[in-house]
């Protein structure tokens, strides 16, 4: 994967500032572009990484019930305002075979998170990704997230939080698994 262009960044910043008639020689804004330049490349660090790069973790089980993992932190850049949405993650898979360390779904939704992405099409990716890799009966993933660019700006909406579902497997074609993992995923929640 290519490296981010962190001069180029730099220029970029540094022509925002003059636009929005800002002295990018002022004391406080001296580093700015540089500093933006460097947070921009680890926020965006998915990009660099490939999320398969996780699965080095891969067990032989006959464990043959819900594996659930809820309320990961995850932070994404949206890619229509290049504004942060921050939420938890939910994840849970029914094996048939093999389980996952539980350490590397959390890696696994950073990798992906960590990109330009909408929190639609992430929930998307890490759900498919999980099918494929790990061949489940079914897979279940839930974000929940506050979008930025909704809270501080526009409509402006404080405490708003999308959320979003991607059900496969055994979990879209059986209402009572679904029914299941849903409620494992809410349990004890307020």
């Amino acid at each position: 994967m290519k490296e981010i262009d962190i001069k180029r960044i730099e220029k970029a910043v540094l022509e925002i500032l003059e636009a929005v008639r800002e002295n990018p020689q002022r004391e406080g804004l001296k580093e700015t572009p540089a500093r933006v330049a460097h947070m921009y490349a680890e926020l965006l660090e998915g990009m660099r990484h490939e999320p398969s790069e996780h699965l080095s973790s891969i067990f032989h089980e006959k464990y043959d019930e819900i594996v659930l993992l809820r309320d990961i932190p995850f932070y994404s850049i949206c890619e229509h305002h290049l504004m942060p949405f921050i939420g938890k993650a939910h994840l849970a898979y029914l094996p048939d075979g093999k389980v996952l360390g539980v350490s590397k779904l959390a890696r696994i939704v950073d990798a992906f998170a960590r990109r330009l992405q909408v929190q639609e099409r992430l929930t998307d990716q890490i759900a498919d990704f999980l099918m494929v890799n790990l061949k489940p009966q079914g897979v279940a993933v839930v974000l929940e997230a506050s979008h930025s660019c909704m809270t501080i700006r526009g409509i402006k909406k404080p405490g708003s939080m999308m959320v979003t579902s991607a059900l496969r497997g055994i979990f879209k074609k059986d209402s009572r698994s679904r029914s299941e993992v849903l409620t494992l995923m809410h349990v004890d929640r307020q």
